[in-house]
């Protein structure tokens, strides 16, 4: 199968590639190398797919409608992860936001139409319920009012991709949560903190340490997308969560466990734009896809501290120079 992976050079992309590499399939990558965080780490990110023959890789950005066609062209499918992340940062640059994620989804649609491309994977986030949705989150619930203009984006991608499920015979919407491991976008807290705590300063927790997160390893969100890769239904919309929510007091614990350090805390009051927990009810995906996370934040908290010190050169329970 040759399948396009937009945003293939971020934390998800650059481990779907290689990944669906691995599977035997040929991946056309697609990445504009935005700089919300060092295009650099990027370009790291996809070392191990661009030394695979079977892997190409397009330069561009998902608005330009001639760069997109040139990219798609003979696909059978299309996983759409290009998109400008985080809640917070998007308060500040919301058109930003509006462009990368409403703009160039409209344009990969408009492509996917008209080379008849039939398969279309659309990554949409645990962000879309908002104020009002009862956790645990359910796909067919009220997803209630967006927090943030991130949020707001991501709903109108899923409501694009409906738009056009008249034309393209299989869309997949998969809301992601608090995805981490490996290559995870250094603004994200688990990073965030990693950091803090090796180097010995306070880390900023902001609200409640009662308030939680559905956090879900990489490899069980890959292993999700390449599942819904193969489901020959019109139209889905899946949680892939761990359905397991781990409160900020166990993620920082896990953290100081994992680094062998204690943490120092700052305290400060709650964004608006984040929700108190986020918690995935992941059910649909285990009856539709077979979906069924293998991994415990205990043990994903280990890997992810594994990569941060061969990544940082520092040694676990010793502070960074």
């Amino acid at each position: 199968m040759r399948i396009v992976v937009t945003g293939a050079a971020g934390f998800i992309g650059s481990h779907l590639s290689e990944s669906l590499l691995a599977d035997g399939h040929e991946i056309v990558g697609v990445d504009n190398f935005d700089d919300f965080y060092e295009p650099e780490r990027k370009r790291r990110n996809l070392a191990t797919a661009m030394a695979d023959s079977r892997f190409e890789f397009a330069e561009a950005d998902i608005r330009n409608t001639e760069a997109v066609r040139s990219a798609l062209v003979g696909a059978d499918s299309v996983v759409h992860l290009a998109a400008r992340p985080g809640v917070r940062p998007s308060f500040a640059r919301p058109d930003a936001y509006a462009q990368a994620n409403v703009v160039g989804t409209a344009t990969l649609l408009e492509v996917l139409t008209s080379l008849e491309i039939t398969r279309l994977i659309f990554i949409s986030s645990s962000s879309v319920y908002g104020e009002g949705a009862q956790s645990p989150f359910r796909e067919d619930g009220d997803t209630g009012v967006p927090k943030s203009p991130y949020a707001a984006t991501k709903l109108a991608g899923e409501a694009l991709c409906r738009t056009f499920s008249h034309c393209i015979a299989h869309i997949a919407v998969l809301r992601l949560f608090s995805v981490y491991g490996p290559r995870q976008r250094p603004d994200l807290a688990l990073q965030t903190f990693a950091r803090c705590i090796q180097a010995g300063e306070p880390i900023p927790i902001l609200g409640p340490t009662s308030s939680y997160r559905d956090y879900t390893y990489v490899d069980d969100i890959v292993s999700g997308i390449k599942q819904s890769l193969r489901v020959d239904e019109p139209w889905l919309t899946l949680n892939l969560g761990s359905g397991s929510p781990v409160t900020l007091e166990e993620m920082i614990t896990g953290l100081e466990q994992a680094l062998g350090r204690q943490a120092r805390r700052n305290t400060l009051a709650a964004h608006p734009g984040d929700l108190f927990g986020t918690w995935a009810d992941v059910r649909a995906a285990e009856e539709t896809l077979g979906f069924r996370p293998q991994w415990t934040f205990e043990r994903g908290v280990r890997a992810f501290v594994e990569w941060f010190l061969a990544e940082s050169g520092a040694e676990r329970g010793a502070p960074s120079r």
